[in-house]
């Protein structure tokens, strides 16, 4: 039989992380003949290659791939590049899929009509440190975690869009728009993102629906690392940054153009001396974080728009 659907996990030195996620796929209630497992290595200094070509080496379905340049958008289009699924579907190197987490996705594209260009489901944490008190239900989106609706919805009309930790297409339509801008996306220790949204962003425009269904789950890992306020602080920096990127997808605007959108943006934030100052003042109130955060967001925007970060 043909395969049916492509699970890419693109990973980058996490090998304990990664085992979980492999296994999670090896034992899927999809029939293994109707689904691949690929990994592909970006790069990795650890035992990556050892855990998937020895310790997995009994999955027939399995393949190893080495990507060497640098770039979670390259990698991902490696995999694409070297699927053979008539769906691609990713998954995070430190998230766990559910035993129906295939057998869902490929249902829903052939059954929902007409076909979404974009399908996706629920992420649940996997606290590895208590949550702490100043962290917003508004910042969970960055640590990679979704619960949008308890029943299956297109997102077209809706401010959501799907994490790039559980996300699939039709092979045909992600190739059709090219893949992932290797402009976006984690780069080593770089925090740059909006990759996933710059493509369902494309795919809206060409007509097609971004779709969620709850029953499209995974879990997903939130380290220690990840739950202090300077990576909140960073992430939100280099989303600022990555919108900036989005925003001018496609075109080459002169440093006037940039000027010109940058101003205004700029004034307001000037008209707010107060968010300024409380950049640099501490504050575990977890509204107040949130908005230090979004502030610094909106610097970085303007400074992409600048140019003078990116």
């Amino acid at each position: 039989m043909s395969v049916r659907i492509s699970a890419i996990i693109c990973t980058l030195n996490r090998a304990d992380y990664l085992r979980k996620a492999i296994k999670s796929l090896v034992e899927q209630t999809l029939a293994k003949e109707n689904y691949e497992i690929l990994v592909v290595d970006n790069g990795s200094t650890d035992s990556t290659k050892q855990i998937v070509v020895e310790e997995f080496a009994y999955v027939p379905n399995l393949r190893y791939i080495y990507e060497p340049i640098m770039g979670l958008s390259q990698a991902r289009n490696t995999g694409l590049a070297q699927s053979n699924g008539d769906y691609i579907a990713y998954l995070d190197d430190d998230a766990i899929a559910s035993p129906q987490w295939l057998e869902k996705i490929v249902e829903v594209f052939e059954t929902v009509k007409p076909q979404p260009g974009c399908v996706g489901g629920k992420i649940e944490p996997i606290w590895e440190a208590p949550r702490p008190n100043w962290l917003s239900d508004r910042l969970m989106i960055y640590l990679t975690t979704l619960d949008y609706s308890k029943t299956p919805v297109n997102l077209n009309d809706t401010p959501c869009r799907l994490p790039g930790a559980n996300i699939s297409f039709p092979k045909d339509i992600i190739k059709q728009i090219g893949g992932f801008q290797v402009e976006l996306g984690r780069r080593g220790n770089n925090l740059l993102s909006s990759e996933e949204f710059l493509v369902q962003q494309q795919l809206i425009e060409q007509g097609y629906s971004c779709f969620y269904h709850p029953e499209i789950a995974v879990s997903h890992h939130v380290p220690t690392s990840r739950l202090n306020q300077d990576f909140f602080i960073s992430r939100l920096y280099w989303e600022g940054i990555s919108k900036a990127i989005v925003q001018l997808h496609g075109t080459s605007p002169s440093k006037l153009k940039r000027l010109q959108m940058s101003v205004p943006l700029a004034l307001s934030l000037c008209r707010s001396p107060k968010k300024i100052v409380n950049l640099a003042l501490p504050t575990n109130n977890p509204n107040r974080f949130t908005r230090k955060c979004s502030t610094w967001s909106q610097i970085s925007y303007i400074l992409g728009l600048l140019g003078v970060v990116k």
